[in-house]
């Protein structure tokens, strides 16, 4: 005997929408009620709710059946157990989805993972027979499709049993990514969105808070490793660490974890679990004391409403959640009212199968509407996106359905795929992988009144958007909390790896002549260009003072002062020599080898010129080539005048035929012209393979570059070397004719001039060496004019004050005189 006052399923009435009218008019008498598991119609459904749920399996030795009604009781479940009764009531009493047909329901209570099957293969058989069916269909179940199951791992189990026979299976909270693929699960569908989506959103909301360094606890089972492998794939590449992460079942020693999480400095943790596990983890978590946390709560438990109400939940700290939105189902307050307002009787002779029993009678309509509302849309939408599929394989229009049509479970499964249709104001379509392709997610707070608050959203479709409001929050401590494994670094301080994770590091101060960019790599300090310049610790860099000398500068204008005053007093001794030309004086210089040597002093003065101004490639070749190159003329002409003068006197009467090819070759031109072309070629050579440049100097100041020319040491080592050759040849033979007639004696003029130049040479090389960048150019080319100056003045000047002030000096007789005595001397 069969209730008509809860299901009447073969009559109805408009006016009620829902309830028919037996349920408008209550029996003053108790009515026998019906297993609410099961409900006759042309066309059923099956349904996998977890009323009970088996938390702690034990290990049988024998076959056994489970008691399912003996487990510990969810009453959220049973919300959504009484959900589906509702919606297949609604679509019974519409005259619009299936007019002239009905729906019937077969629902068990799928309390465990593993030995729940008893149910299942009820639903699979016909008269108690399993058969697989061939072409053409026949012997099948009445079984049109499946809602179920809660949990991955439930799913997971009893969905190869469906798939074989393409029967349709809409879960309503199985989001593991395992279902995704059609090739393993082709007649699988959710109107759940798949863990992908709720770890984006929780992702999301750690980037929006600078969250870094998180532990991630979830569930040990398909849907909680599910979750953790999708997050770990989904942080990569961010600025979030997972510091830890943790597996939790019935075993879990949750002081063990938490310890673990204050010896790390976690302060966000994410729990990615169903209810009964966050349940058991929050309460310890109470326990233990754990303060100033921050909480994600995933899907499967944010909106409890029993964790809200614990003693000392406040204490843990700050709780936010990710939740479906919460919808109000229209009439469904007023199902349950009526369902469980009435007095039910036993009934002996109602048969139970296994797992259809719930001691549920005295439960009270207020303890089911105001429980936990997840999950409870997408259990409403799978019996809706059937009763779809079925009225569009049942080609039903105008009132009503062609009952000649014998519909399959393979053809609701099409329309299944191709569902298109409006619920409370939610557009239900599925994509390619039978996910939901429609809804967004609440981001909720549990306030200081125990309610999951919405502070914010994520929308999926049609357009992505993810909003917080910050203002909305009260933290516990009073501040948005901070979670990092390190402080972010000061402006100019680049991060030093510590440890294994990117999140861990240490700082470091970028140097001098370095800066950090925000934007580029957080591990590097960059080098500044050579024309700029920046202090310890700076975030971009200075330009460069850059600084030569110029040729307004006023120790340049006196070196070209003195360089112009050298040209004019040589071209002045030249003048002067000529017009006394034939006179001793001038013979003795050295006669016609005197203007050679103006004329190539003359021009190893033009370099100094060029040690003004901004520095070039030819400048800097031209501040060295002149002056090595024109140099060494007068140091040769002084070697030979040096020897000629000792080999007359001393050697030529030893050696006549030396001194008469000497003289028939013009062995001093031959000399001349010899270390001139050597030094021409030398100078060639180096200017050719390594050339003078100009150069950056940058390290005496770090504001400030200096432009310099800089020198390749290696290509002026032979022209150097000559010049000290020349030298060290005008050394020898100027002190062996220490002792020759005074007019004739070299010797202290042209050591005096050779001492004076090494001299300088040594002063300004040491100088330079110590001296800024900036004044060595000065330096140089001030040794430059002291160099040319010491042969002018030390050596030609004595010989013109002799033919201006001493004429009668300068006289055949006088000279004459001189050798008279030297002989007289030699012969003594």
């Amino acid at each position: 005997m069969t209730s008509i006052a809860v299901y009447p399923s073969q009559e109805r009435d408009p006016s009620s929408d829902v309830l028919p009218k037996s349920f408008l008019h209550e029996s003053a008498q108790c009515t026998v009620q019906a297993s609410e598991f099961h409900l006759e119609g042309d066309y059923l459904l099956a349904g996998l709710f977890d009323i009970h749920h088996d938390s702690s399996p034990v290990v049988q030795d024998r076959p056994e059946a489970i008691d399912c009604s003996s487990k510990p009781f969810i009453l959220s479940s049973y919300r959504r157990f009484q959900l589906m009764r509702f919606s297949v009531e609604e679509i019974n009493n519409s005259t619009d989805l299936l007019p002239n047909v009905s729906l019937g329901y077969e629902i068990f209570d799928h309390c465990s993972d593993i030995n729940s099957f008893p149910g299942i293969l009820k639903l699979l058989s016909v008269d108690g027979l399993i058969q697989p069916w061939a072409e053409p269909p026949k012997n099948l179940s009445k079984v049109m499709a499946v809602v179920g199951t809660h949990t991955s791992t439930q799913a997971l189990t009893v969905a190869p049993l469906f798939m074989m026979d393409l029967i349709p299976m809409v879960s309503y909270g199985a989001a593991s990514s395992v279902f995704s693929r059609k090739q393993n699960f082709p007649s699988f569908l959710r109107t759940v969105h798949p863990n992908k989506d709720v770890i984006e959103v929780i992702v999301n909301i750690m980037q929006h808070f600078n969250w870094s360094w998180v532990a991630f606890l979830h569930i040990d089972d398909d849907y909680g490793n599910d979750g953790r492998e999708l997050f770990i794939k989904k942080i990569d590449g961010t600025e979030i660490c997972l510091a830890y992460t943790k597996g939790l079942d019935q075993h879990t020693n949750y002081s063990q974890v938490f310890r673990q999480i204050e010896a790390q400095k976690i302060t966000t943790i994410i729990v990615f679990a169903p209810e009964w596990t966050a349940e058991a983890l929050i309460k310890s978590a109470i326990q233990q004391n754990v303060t100033n946390k921050v909480w994600i709560a995933g899907d499967g438990w944010s909106l409890n409403k029993e964790l809200p109400k614990e003693k000392g939940i406040q204490n843990i700290g700050t709780i936010l959640g990710v939740s479906e939105p919460k919808v109000t189902i229209p009439r469904f307050s007023d199902f349950i009212h009526h369902s469980k307002g009435q007095t039910h009787c036993e009934n002996a002779e109602q048969s139970m199968f296994c797992n259809q029993v719930c001691k549920c009678s005295s439960l009270k309509p207020e303890e089911i509407l105001n429980v936990d509302p997840s999950f409870n849309f997408p259990v409403y939408a799978a019996v809706h996106a059937i009763a779809h599929a079925l009225h569009n394989t049942l080609q039903c229009d105008s009132g009503r359905c062609n009952r000649n049509i014998t519909a399959y479970p393979y053809m609701v499964l099409a329309e299944l795929k191709k569902s298109n249709f409006t619920l409370l104001n939610q557009s239900v379509t599925f994509d390619e992988n039978g996910d939901p392709n429609y809804g967004s997610y609440s981001i909720v707070f549990w306030n200081q009144s125990g309610d999951a608050q919405q502070i914010g959203f994520h929308n999926f479709y049609p357009n992505l958007y993810f909003f917080i409001n910050n203002s909305k929050i009260q933290w516990k401590t009073k501040e948005v909390p901070t979670s990092r494994c390190s402080q972010e670094c000061d402006e100019g301080s680049k991060k030093m790896p510590d440890g294994i994770h990117r999140c861990c590091f240490k700082c470091e101060i970028c140097p001098k002549g370095t800066y950090f960019n925000k934007t580029g790599n957080p591990y590097e300090c960059i080098n500044c260009k050579d024309t700029e310049w920046s202090a310890a610790g700076s975030t971009s860099c200075n330009l460069r003072e850059l600084e030569f000398v110029l040729f307004t500068d006023s120790g340049a204008i006196l070196i070209m002062v003195g360089a112009c005053s050298y040209a004019v007093l040589t071209v002045a001794m030249s003048v002067l020599f000529a017009i006394n030309y034939n006179t001793p004086v001038v013979r003795s210089a050295g006669g016609p080898m005197c203007f050679l040597i103006f004329g190539c002093l003359c021009l190893s003065n033009v370099s100094v010129f060029f040690y003004f101004g901004k520095p070039t490639a030819s400048s800097c070749v031209m501040r060295l080539l002149p002056f090595l190159l024109f140099y060494t003329v007068p140091l040769a002409c002084f070697v030979v005048r040096s020897f000629q003068i000792v080999f007359i006197f001393k050697i030529a009467a030893k050696f006549p035929n030396f001194h008469s090819v000497w003289i028939k070759y013009h062995g001093q031109w031959l000399f001349i012209t010899v270390a001139f072309v050597t030094q021409a070629l030398l100078l060639l050579f180096g200017n050719m393979f390594a050339p003078p440049k100009p150069h950056n100097e940058t390290s005496w100041y770090p504001d400030k570059t200096f432009l310099v020319c800089e020198m390749n040491i290696k290509a002026y080592v032979g022209p150097m070397v000559l010049l000290v050759s020349l030298c060290f040849l005008c050394f020898i033979f100027s002190y062996m004719g220490k002792d020759l007639p005074k007019n004739y004696n070299e010797a202290k003029s042209i050591t005096f001039c050779l001492l004076l130049l090494i001299l300088t040479w040594i002063i300004f090389a040491t100088g330079s060496r110590f001296n800024e960048p900036k004044n060595v150019p000065t330096t140089n080319a001030l040794a430059h004019l002291f160099s040319l100056y010491s042969f002018l003045l030390f050596y030609f000047m004595p010989k013109c004050y002799i033919i201006i002030c001493q004429s009668h000096k300068n006289t055949q007789e006088y000279f004459q005189g001189l050798i008279l005595n030297y002989t007289n001397t030699i012969s003594q």
